[in-house]
């Protein structure tokens, strides 16, 4: 936008007398100010681009990667065949670049070397991003009275219905089943803990009673919670291996 810069004269309102006596009269009545304004056609250099502007981003979709070991896992491998790793979160990885000039088939045989999978459909990734969440809901619990089915939908942005559907015909079980058992497999794993009662492990896991919890992990494992807890073998499974 051009720059505007202003300036001011007096002009004389006609004769103008000059006479030593009347000076000061004549400069009070018959001058007025003016006003000029000049412009000035500036034009602000472009902004240089950086070289973060120039980087082309690229959003890979992890299966398997459930805790922050994980995240550690992934990023250091990736780190080691040369990849510039922006960020790593569960089942979400950012690389600098594109499918063109990025290894695919390295990065591939790199995960799968290590336990996870490229996910390259969109219902693989929208079943990923469901397991996530019924694993974030088991861990972190922050609102105890919303249920598991209206978190998922807004966690998701997708009906809740059509979730169930989508579960059910790939995995083979029920969003609610598979909720059962990342609930039993946090109670294991709290109960080797033991810095928990089992009151409080229930209420943490959202039961409404001691009874409600030892009746499913009695169901999943065959065992009551304080005969698992006595037991010396750790039983628990690998998140990833949860179905």
């Amino acid at each position: 936008m051009p720059a505007i810069r202003s300036a001011a004269f007096e002009m004389p309102l006609g004769g103008g007398r000059s006479d030593n006596s009347s000076r000061n009269v004549v400069q009070a009545r018959n001058f007025v100010p003016c006003f000029f304004f000049v412009y000035l056609d500036v034009k602000a250099p472009p902004p240089e681009k950086t070289s973060a502007q120039n980087e082309t981003t690229m959003t890979l979709y992890v299966k398997n990667m459930v805790c922050d070991r994980c995240i550690r896992v992934v990023t250091q491998e990736l780190k080691n065949i040369g990849l510039d790793v922006r960020s790593v979160s569960l089942g979400e990885v950012k690389l600098t670049g594109s499918s063109r000039n990025l290894p695919m088939d390295q990065i591939k045989k790199t995960l799968d070397e290590n336990g996870f999978e490229l996910i390259e459909d969109r219902k693989g990734r929208t079943i990923e991003e469901l397991k996530l969440a019924i694993i974030r809901l088991v861990r972190e619990r922050g609102d105890r009275k919303l249920k598991y089915s209206a978190y998922l939908s807004k966690e998701l942005g997708i009906e809740y219905h059509s979730l169930s559907t989508l579960f059910s015909s790939v995995e083979n079980v029920t969003i609610e089943q598979y909720v059962i058992l990342q609930r039993v497999e946090r109670a294991k794993e709290l109960l080797k803990y033991g810095e928990l009662t089992l009151s409080e492990i229930a209420y943490e896991l959202g039961y409404s009673s001691v009874q409600h919890l030892s009746s499913q992990f009695k169901h999943i494992t065959g065992l009551t919670p304080t005969h698992f807890k006595r037991m010396t073998e750790n039983m628990r499974n690998p998140l990833d291996h949860v179905s």
